[in-house]
């Protein structure tokens, strides 16, 4: 029998910290993030990292966790993923899955294999070198040219990916975007029940501004700079978060405040919009929640609890 689970996915800032908590205290569940971001310490205003008051008691996994200098991807998010599922329900809880990187949560429920046991990082550091003397731009070029599926599903600032795709090409001969159909191809490793949240597009990108403007008058200038100042490299992997790239661009006198702002609102919400066309092509059995048929995150999350 496989282990149950329940998935909260969704475009950033479409309120999936709130619903999964009120899920949790209802069916007895904890969350695990599927963020790519707030996983990192320090990085709290620009990932918009749930406080401690917005747990209300639920307990909440791999937030805080790493260094912003380490490097997180979707086998680290499967493997520790994984053990805090098994924690989780060995008490008897329900694990939630909560977060928009669809990549992660698409290598958790089919397992993927990531093969990372006894790999050669020759090529992911040569690549690396590559990246810092030409840029991500030219990186991006060379995965467009190899790769241009693949290319297609990665916007050219996830350099991280970039690089991957470009790894695996360089390692095996093989495309990336041919390796990702095959394990489409798995069968669930868990009993998923996946739910994506969705609300009007224009009132999301209303919202999306208007939580930018609140992580600069929180302070974001002032925690990148604390970042900078702390030795945090720009071309960390943390560091190509939305608000932390712009921010560290303004701080570097590469763009005015104005610019920086107006470029993250711009590409969060392309990035919302990514992530709502990846859940459509992805989540096929997915139950989609139009938010803006509930009054409250309790309410949407009675209606899951409902529909589990």
């Amino acid at each position: 029998m496989k282990q149950p689970l329940i998935i909260i996915g969704g475009p950033t800032a479409c309120g999936k910290t709130a619903v999964s908590v009120e899920l949790c205290r209802l069916i007895g569940g904890e969350v695990i993030s599927a963020d790519s971001m707030q996983i990192y310490k320090g990085m709290d205003i620009g990932t918009a990292k749930v406080t401690e008051e917005e747990k209300q008691g639920v307990p909440h996994f791999l937030i805080d966790e790493l260094e912003p200098w380490e490097d997180y991807s979707a086998a680290v998010f499967q493997r520790l993923a994984k053990k805090y599922i098994e924690e989780i329900a060995g008490r008897g809880h329900m694990p939630v899955v909560a977060g928009g990187t669809g990549f992660y949560i698409n290598a958790l429920v089919y397992n993927n294999d990531f093969s990372e046991e006894n790999r050669d990082y020759t090529i992911r550091n040569e690549l690396t070198a590559e990246l810092n003397e030409k840029g991500g731009e030219y990186m991006y070029s060379l995965l467009k040219e190899i790769d241009p599926k693949y290319a297609e599903s990665v916007h050219a600032n996830n350099v991280k990916r970039v690089l991957r795709g470009l790894e695996f090409y360089r390692e095996t001969g093989r495309l990336f975007s041919e390796h990702n159909a095959e394990e489409k191809k798995r069968e669930p490793y868990y009993d998923a029940k996946i739910f994506v949240l969705n609300m009007d597009r224009e009132k999301l990108y209303r919202r999306i501004d208007l939580r930018v403007d609140k992580m600069i008058e929180n302070g974001l200038v002032e925690e990148v700079k604390a970042l900078l100042d702390g030795g945090i490299s720009r071309i960390a992997v943390s560091m190509q978060g939305l608000g932390y790239k712009e921010t560290a661009a303004y701080l570097q006198g590469e763009m005015s405040l104005e610019e920086a702002v107006y470029t993250i609102k711009r590409d969060t919400r392309h990035f919302a919009k990514r992530q709502l066309t990846w859940f459509k092509h992805h989540c096929k059995e997915a139950v989609w929640v139009d938010i803006g048929d509930f009054e409250s995150a309790k309410e949407i999350a009675e209606f899951i609890a409902r529909n589990i």
